[in-house]
């Protein structure tokens, strides 16, 4: 058994190098695809870079991979601890994620995360690939789908389609939660538009 440290930073460096070389990309062809500019892309590249949720799921649509291929390093098998408090978190306008394991099938990818709201800021996405997961562990969390909204309190679950537009809002106090994306085999991780958030 193992526990798994890294930075984020270091590992999205090494995971973006290879990724845009193994799909023949020039920073200024990922740079074009992501909407990111060059300047942060080589940052990025070389581990100086200070990423974002919607910096990484940005790339995430461009290279059409899973946001997991993109910042995890972990071996498969055996038995992985992952301690929350050793994951440094990848920040938006009103949460913080924290990746904690990805999971591949023959058929589906999953994506596990340490999900933690801000209170009073709205997180919002203009959708990507994948179908979402949420499961509410602390406080009450607004959720609104494509003008459909719902809230949500401890224990609570829902899932949708995470192409349409999303957002997530707590509404009275931080909101701990489970994010749990999924990928069907052969789903492209995005269509290389720039969105915000995940």
């Amino acid at each position: 058994m193992s526990e798994q440290t890294g930075s984020i930073q270091g590992m999205l460096a090494a995971n973006l190098k290879r990724a845009r070389t193994l799909n023949g990309l020039s920073i200024s062809e990922l740079s074009r695809r992501s909407g990111i500019g060059k300047a942060t892309l080589s940052q990025l590249e070389s581990g100086n870079g200070n990423p974002t949720i919607e910096t990484v799921f940005s790339l995430s649509r461009a290279l059409q991979m899973p946001v997991s291929d993109l910042l995890d390093t972990r071996p498969p098998g055996g038995v992985t601890v992952v301690r929350s408090q050793d994951v440094e978190p990848l920040s938006g306008e009103g949460v913080d994620l924290r990746a904690l394991r990805h999971i591949r099938s023959e058929n589906t990818t999953f994506e596990v995360y340490d999900q933690q709201f801000r209170a009073g800021h709205r997180q919002r996405s203009h959708g990507h690939a994948g179908t979402e997961h949420t499961v509410v562990q602390s406080g009450r969390l607004e959720v609104t789908v494509d003008g459909y909204e719902v809230e949500l309190g401890p224990g609570d679950y829902v899932g949708f389609d995470a192409a349409l537009p999303h957002s997530y809002l707590a509404t009275d106090g931080p909101v701990r939660s489970v994010l749990l994306l999924q990928y069907r085999a052969g789903q492209p991780a995005g269509d290389g538009t720039p969105h915000s958030a995940a």
